[in-house]
């Protein structure tokens, strides 16, 4: 029985070397997950101020001139309310749950509450405290992290912004360019 090596201690070395990638597919799924919930979330709130509510931008300092360089801008997509929205938008994470694609084994974050109170299909989806815990952490450490590149994004109106944020520019879904395009 010298030199060979028993098939239980072979098992458990390959597990142990798969344990790292299944590891940072899960954080990986996770922080995809709760970026793209993040702009949604964020694109909905912005979605909801009247269009006609502005903000006035600039300095409130009168010229040697008289005037003022002050300029109306619209509050829905301005630098103040993103901010305030970043400050809370994360407590919404407790509105979603996890859905695991049966072919994939990829781990998406579906919304639970619909914001119109029409019925959803809950079907296959994970609703627990762990989940929604795990997903606001994650959904404020980008939004620590990426509130710049955030406030840049949703600052204007743009397509694909879950795409061009959340892949693109943070590569926190570096996998997601086949996740289907879903509104909420």
């Amino acid at each position: 029985m010298k030199g060979r090596i028993p098939p239980a201690l072979c098992l458990a070395v390959a597990l142990v070397a798969l344990l790292p990638t299944a590891c940072a597919r899960r954080s990986q799924d996770l922080h995809c997950g709760a970026c793209r919930a993040l702009v949604d979330e964020l694109e909905w709130e912005i979605a909801q101020v009247d269009p006609r509510k502005t903000i006035q931008m600039g300095s409130f300092r009168i010229n040697p001139d008289g005037s003022q360089s002050v300029v109306e801008v619209p509050y829905a997509r301005s630098e103040a309310h993103l901010t305030e929205l970043l400050e809370r938008v994360c407590e919404k994470m407790k509105e979603y749950g996890e859905k695991v694609d049966p072919s994939t084994h990829r781990k998406s974050y579906v919304r639970v509450i619909s914001h119109d109170g029409t019925k959803m299909d809950l079907s296959g989806v994970k609703i627990d405290g762990d989940v929604a815990s795990s997903l606001k952490f994650a959904c404020e450490s980008i939004a620590e992290e990426y509130e710049d590149e955030l406030i840049e994004f949703l600052s204007h109106e743009a397509d694909n912004v879950k795409d061009r944020l959340c892949s693109k520019r943070t590569d926190l879904c570096d996998h997601a360019l086949h996740i289907p395009h879903d509104e909420l």
